[in-house]
This record gives structure tokens, C-alpha cells and sequence, in this order.
């Protein structure tokens, strides 16, 4: 069975490039790594600062644990934001060609 997870966040201005770097980090580890059965989505809302992670494991092994781009990505985290990480799980209600 398939989980959902969405996560949203707000950084501080100075701290959103540093962050984007660091999603992107994870992204490139994942392409290299290709762990099969997860797919993952970032997004950097127009405010440029609000960001919005949506992942969706086919099994309660969540992936993104096991790679060090992640581990660098979550630490300090906390120093980059105003808003803290807040994750909700999610169902899918409708998708078109997005890919999850």
C-alpha cells in the first residue's frame, strides 16, 4: 500500500538559495541511487521562500532516509526557516500526468 506524505515549510530569504541547493543535492543522489518505488516532487512557491516536498513510497520504507544527500539536507534545517517542516499525509484525489 502506497503512503503520501506532504511538507511545507518556509525559509528565511537569505537561507532559500542554500535550501535549493541542498533539495537539489537530494535529487541528484536519487537519480544516482534509483531506489524504484518512490517518487518525489519539490516545489518553491513564487514567494521564493515557501517550499512544498509531496513523496509517495510504495512501502513504509522511506528511502530518503538512507542517503546522505538527505542527512546533510535535514541538518540545520531548523536555522534555515521562519516555519518549521510541517508534514500531513495526503490521498490522492485525482492526478494527470503528474507522476505520482
Amino acid at each position: 500500500m502506497s503512503k503520501t506524505v506532504v511538507v511545507q515549510y518556509k525559509t528565511r530569504p537569505d537561507a532559500a538559495e542554500e535550501n535549493q541547493r541542498l533539495v537539489e543535492a537530494v535529487y541528484a543522489q536519487l537519480a544516482s541511487d534509483d531506489p524504484g518505488g518512490f517518487h518525489y516532487a519539490t516545489f518553491r512557491l513564487e514567494d521564493g521562500v515557501t517550499f512544498v516536498h509531496i513523496a509517495r513510497a510504495e512501502d513504509d520504507d522511506n528511502p530518503l532516509s538512507h542517503l546522505a544527500a538527505f542527512a546533510e539536507f535535514q541538518r540545520n534545517i531548523l536555522d534555515r526557516c521562519v516555519e518549521p517542516p510541517s508534514s500531513r499525509g495526503a490521498t490522492i484525489v485525482g492526478s494527470y500526468h503528474f507522476g505520482l
